[in-house]
């Protein structure tokens, strides 16, 4: 099914809503406002003059879908390209118009509306391409496993049967309005929150109208950084897209899928498990998913994926939708076979019947010719018997008699022996007809046989589904376990936060102790800085006391000190006051020494609680 077949359809919804007297036509003002909303929606510049044109106001009233299908094709769909729009607004549009006449939901409805819409929209991708729109059993009870299979419950068959016998269900199918209809009464559904019920319609919808194959979270190692990130996948026939998270909203990248693409299976490594590659023409793509099984089915979605590509196809669902049309065409060919054979079956049955009634038709007529001729010989023997007696009285009447009998009897034999040719004959055709019906008689054990066989597959059948049924079982054991595992990291992870917590109170009670360390040891700097100060004031007074300025010497200023100073004795007591100031600026010093030292051990300290914790 091409773009110009999906559009139609939602148009045809659209066209059929305008048409509110059902008589097939619509106004042309109406034509108009949706011609300019195709438009919009569609991205294709107005020709508001084509429009005025081909809609102008005469005396032709509405007009027919006939009618307005040339403008549609001519300056509508064969402008439109793939791409450029979003097919879901055209959607949109055709729902709203012909939701407004046609769909409405009863009180106590189980669809929203957004989910009655995505149901629309897939029952219009999976609807017959004839119109009016329906849908055959065997593609609703398709839609529905689907999303069964999507709630994890099992379809009620008994009910869908009820349904599709009910008489609100066409011949040929479904209506959207009925199949919408049914939904709604939750029949199908009984028992399941709406909720589930939305997601799954949500997940069907991606996966068929939106080409999803497959999407979930999977961790991708970077191409640059070389670390790994876990990110929201979703896979199309034509790309791997991968997002922040599952809402989808930001976008991280996008990987293109062609022919020359392929998928590998990784050993584990880098503490990673269950990792595969996509490697493309210019990149390799390393991907780790949560479990073996996961990863089977990435990589089995990706192939298929590219082997759509390669086959030249667009979407899957399109591809198992015309395989499913074959199908049911094989089988219906197969159905009119079987009924064609069983016709000559029967036409050979009553040409047999009608054989044998002519055979029992020629039989009685052979015993009524033996009869006669009995009946015939009796008489020549009485009239035999008649001549002889009047043989001697007319012997030359005898003797013509004799040869005129004579001749007769020649006649006779010669019909006798056509008659017998004939049973002959008549004998060789019930033999032709008893070798027909052995043929049918093995012809029958055949279709036994056949059917025998096709009671063994259904059979085999059964058992792969019950095969499923517990594979199905064991995944949700798997799922419990898991969350099991969970709960258990979780509680794990608020221990070490508690204790992350503890650790860092310690840090900041150190890193307090230090900076009022800090604070003694400058105070303990300035108060050494002042002494030293002190100390070399009072060596220059004790300088200037030990020496004595004698008669007629001046006090040597200041800045002279070095040039007049002499070098005391050692028994001096001004030279031992010197000594003890000295030694207590070298003490000072030390301390100085011991206080940058005691701060260089404090940070250290400091900077390895950090790294511990």
């Amino acid at each position: 099914m091409d773009l110009r077949s999906e559009l139609l359809k939602s148009i045809w919804y659209a066209f059929t809503a305008l048409d509110v007297e059902k008589s097939g036509k619509v106004s042309k003002s109406q034509l108009k406002v949706l011609s300019h909303n195709l438009c919009t929606v569609l991205c294709i510049p107005h020709d508001p003059a084509a429009l005025e044109e081909h809609f102008r106001d005469d005396d032709d009233g509405p007009v027919s879908s006939q009618g307005y299908m040339p403008y549609l094709n001519k300056y509508i769909l064969d402008k439109v390209v793939e791409g450029v729009f979003v097919k879901e607004d055209v959607d949109e549009l055709c729902w709203t118009l012909t939701a407004k006449k046609n769909y409405k939901p009863a009180g106590g409805s189980i669809l929203a509306h957004k989910d009655a819409f995505r149901l629309w929209c897939l029952f219009i991708f999976l609807s017959e391409d004839k119109y009016p729109l329906v849908m055959i059993p065997d593609e609703v009870e398709y839609l529905l496993k689907k999303l069964c299979m999507a709630m994890s419950v099992e379809l009620n068959g008994v009910e869908l049967e009820d349904f599709i016998s009910q008489g609100s269900v066409q011949q040929n199918g479904f209506t959207v309005w009925a199949f919408l209809e049914m939904m709604n009464t939750g029949r199908l559904t009984r028992g399941i929150a709406k909720e589930s019920i939305s997601m799954a319609i949500e997940e069907v919808y991606r996966e068929i109208v939106g080409d999803v194959l497959k999407e979930g979270y999977l961790w991708k190692k970077g191409q640059l950084r070389r670390n790994w990130t876990e990110r929201w996948f979703t896979l199309k026939p034509n790309a791997l897209d991968y997002y922040i998270s599952e809402d989808r909203k930001d976008r991280k990248g996008s990987i293109t899928l062609d022919s020359n693409c392929c998928v590998e299976v990784l050993p584990d490594r880098d503490g990673k498990r269950c990792m595969f590659c996509l490697k493309t023409i210019s990149k390799t793509f390393e991907l780790s998913a949560s479990d073996t099984k996961q990863r089977q089915e990435w990589t089995s979605a990706i192939q298929t994926a590219i082997r759509l590509h390669a086959e030249g196809k667009t979407s899957l669902h399109k591809d198992l939708k015309q395989k499913r049309r074959e199908q049911r065409e094989f089988r219906e060919r197969r159905r009119e076979a079987k009924e064609q054979e069983l016709q000559h079956l029967r036409n050979l049955q009553e040409e047999r019947e009608r054989k044998m009634a002519e055979l029992e038709l020629l039989k009685e007529a052979q015993r009524q010719a033996q009869i006669l001729l009995q009946q015939e010989e009796e008489r020549r023997r009485k009239q035999h018997e008649e001549l002889q007696q009047a043989l001697e009285e007319q012997l030359r009447e005898a003797e013509e008699a004799r040869a005129c009998m004579q001749a007769e009897m020649a006649l006779k034999e010669a019909e006798a022996e056509r008659q017998q040719r004939r049973i002959k004959e008549l004998e060789e055709l019930q033999q032709r007809l008893e070798e027909a019906l052995h043929q049918e008689v093995k012809a029958r054990q055949d279709e036994e046989a056949f059917r025998y066989t096709q009671t063994r597959l259904l059979a085999e059948e059964e058992e792969k589904i019950k095969a499923l049924m517990s594979l199905q079982e064991e995944q949700e054991e798997c799922i419990q376990r898991a969350q099991r595992e969970k709960q258990e990291l979780k509680q794990e992870m608020e221990t070490k936060s508690r204790a992350l917590e503890e650790a860092q109170r310690q840090l900041e009670e150190v890193r307090a102790n230090r900076h009022r360390v800090d604070q003694d040891v400058v105070a303990a700097q300035r108060k050494l800085r002042q002494a030293s100060t002190n100390v070399k004031h009072w060596n220059v007074q004790m300088n200037r006391l030990m020496h004595p300025i004698g008669p007629g010497e001046k006090r040597p200023s200041v800045g002279g000190f070095h040039s007049s100073f002499r070098i005391p004795m050692q028994k001096d007591p001004g030279l031992r006051l010197w000594q003890k100031s000295s030694e207590q600026d070298e003490e000072s010093k030390e301390n100085a020494a011991r206080g940058d030292a005691d701060k260089k051990r404090l940070s250290q300290g400091s900077n390895g609680d950090i790294d511990v914790h």
